[in-house]
């Protein structure tokens, strides 16, 4: 087996970390990992639905509650144990998800962006979150003010790859296929 490649990808929301992964699944076997899937978990368990709000609201008192690492030491633990010689990890956040993934020297942070009408179009054409079909441009811009939000920016800056989603599949999967060559 190849070299196990972690690729951490940071971006504020509705940029395209799914799709980044998602095409990765695809063309090279990847495994995925989403620091909302564990979040998700537990509102299915306590039968909350899956808003915006309600995500946010529950890594806030997990984090609060157990160290701002909880996520990250779940999240590299999984990375770690992937049979797949690529793991692409969608929704690094902040300064803990980082930390707690640097020490593996198979880990690589990429920073996303895309104009923030351009991802205000395709949240409200999604469909990951009840709540966000019905979002105003105003309700968005308050949304990328969260705590979940607010760290990205110097987080982004910390990372030495770099994805720009403003334009279409084809240009996002020529920047994935070169990304991928590069660090292999």
């Amino acid at each position: 087996m190849a070299k196990k490649i972690i690729i951490g990808l940071v971006g504020p929301m509705a940029v395209g970390k799914g799709a980044v992964c998602e095409y990765m699944v695809q063309k090279y076997g990847a495994q995925q990992i989403r620091y909302s899937t564990m979040l998700r978990d537990i509102a299915d368990r306590l039968f909350l639905p899956h808003t915006r709000d309600v995500l946010i609201k529950m890594s806030e008192v997990l984090r609060s509650t157990f160290g701002d690492d909880l996520m990250a030491k779940v999240v590299k633990q999984e990375a770690e144990s992937c049979e797949s010689d690529i793991v692409c990890v969608d929704g690094i956040r902040r300064p803990k998800d980082v930390i707690t993934m640097q020490d593996n020297p198979n880990f690589y942070l990429v920073a996303m962006d895309a104009d923030i009408k351009v991802r205000y179009e395709r949240i409200i054409q999604r469909t990951e979150n009840p709540d966000d079909q019905e979002k105003t441009f105003e309700q968005f811009e308050l949304d990328n003010a969260r705590s979940t939000e607010v760290t990205i920016g110097d987080i982004s800056k910390q990372a030495e790859h770099r994805i720009d989603n403003n334009g279409t599949f084809a240009e996002l999967h020529q920047q994935i296929d070169a990304l991928v060559t590069q660090l292999r």
